[in-house]
């Protein structure tokens, strides 16, 4: 175990998972890792370990098959495979997402129906909110979703669904104007829909394609994709909770959770970067001793370890509010803004310490270098987070009278 990053608190049952999880990610991943992503080939093996571990059940309660352990003990088994392969924890992340917005706002049959198969890993989940034209403002979405007897019927283009291809099971947030009049607040007027789908790409079922992965800088092995809905027939029994309109809320509260789940892996991430930064500057040699004896290097890795240990610090701040059964919005959109940040600057660091070899594919820090920018972007931007964190605080500090 490093000396950074330490969690103080944790019981003995979180530190075997952590720990188990932490050897997993250095026999299973670390060494494949660069290797699998230079081909974006997706890590089926890695993905049959975590399976056979109960990762995929982590925080599915344990009447359903999972483990039930907390949003802490997630985030700190996120932080350790990011550690060793970004990718892999999106392919966790969306999934636990699901799972979490099945558990708090699914009705009973569809938690029997859902949760003891995702425990499994057997169903996976991805979610879907963004569309080609809209970005970060979520109120603008235009998929539709119109009842017809006992079904709806979904229209529309989603954009950057992570497991778009892999997955069995899509929340999909869409518009459904039924039963909210005209002037209704745009929030208030959708709807998640669990949509069951066959793995694959191409028309998965009738009415829904995806159409293929995304080619992207990084994050490359997880697929990322498109979702096109042309008269998709969805049963009405699968909408969310049973009610229409309360979609936006549902798909908020399952970011919040996963705002947390992406500071953990800007944590991971700028760790691993401060691991081979702090190793390689002990192995390089100039002007007759190792780049680490030169002032220049130890004031970076001096820099980079505090950034390490303070977004680690947050990062678990957040997690444990949100334990607590407190409101934890500020907490963790704090955590995601500053440890992906973070996490940019202290892969950069690392990147100049490794000079020229930074640059060569042969050296990880390479895939470092094109991964951490994924995590400005993902579960909200950077600029998201701080109207966020801006408005909470004036919450707090409204002058009174």
């Amino acid at each position: 175990m490093s000396r950074l990053a330490q969690t103080p608190g944790l019981t003995d049952v979180q530190q075997e998972i952590v720990s188990t999880v932490r050897d997993f990610v250095d026999k299973e991943i670390i060494p494949v890792a660069t290797e699998l992503e230079h081909r974006d080939e997706y890590p089926q093996q890695i993905v049959d370990g975590l399976k056979e571990l109960g990762l995929f059940g982590l925080m599915i309660p344990e009447e359903y098959g999972g483990l039930g352990e907390s949003l802490l003990t997630y985030a700190l088994c996120v932080e350790e495979i990011a550690r060793g392969w970004m990718s892999v924890s999106g392919i966790i992340n969306t999934h636990f997402i699901v799972a979490y917005m099945l558990k708090q706002h699914g009705t009973q049959e569809q938690k029997d129906h859902f949760l003891p198969k995702m425990a499994l890993g057997e169903t996976r989940g991805a979610f879907s909110m963004s569309e080609p034209a809209l970005g970060s403002d979520v109120s603008a979405i235009t998929s539709k979703a119109v009842r017809d007897g006992d079904e709806y019927v979904l229209t529309g283009q989603k954009m950057w669904l992570t497991n778009g291809g892999t997955s069995s099971l899509v929340a999909v947030l869409v518009r459904s104007d039924e039963g909210h009049p005209e002037g209704t607040a745009p929030h208030k007027s959708m709807t998640t829909f669990l949509v069951e789908k066959e793995p694959g790409f191409g028309e998965v079922r009738p009415g829904l394609t995806i159409p293929g992965k995304i080619d992207k800088m990084g994050y490359k092995g997880v697929d990322t994709t498109e979702l096109i809905m042309d008269g998709l027939r969805v049963p009405a029994d699968r909408v969310l909770g049973g009610v229409t309109g309360r979609g936006f809320y549902h798909m908020m509260d399952g970011v919040e959770v996963g705002r947390v789940n992406v500071a953990a892996r800007g944590c991971g991430v700028a760790q691993r970067a401060f691991e081979l930064g702090v190793s390689y500057a002990q192995q390089r040699h100039t002007f007759g001793r190792p780049i680490a004896q030169h002032q220049a290097i130890q004031f970076k890795l001096a820099a980079m370890a505090t950034k390490v240990e303070a977004a680690h610090a947050m990062m678990v701040n957040a997690a444990r509010k949100k334990d607590s059964g407190e409101r934890n919005d500020l907490e963790a959109g704090m955590a995601k803004y500053l440890a992906s940040e973070y996490c940019k600057e202290v892969v950069e660091d690392a990147f100049r310490i490794h000079g020229g070899y930074g640059f060569s594919k042969e050296y990880e820090i390479e895939r470092l270098y094109r991964e951490a920018p994924m995590l400005l972007i993902g579960e909200g931007t950077a600029e998201i987070q701080k109207m966020i964190i801006g408005r909470r605080l004036l919450e707090e500090y409204r002058l009174q009278g």
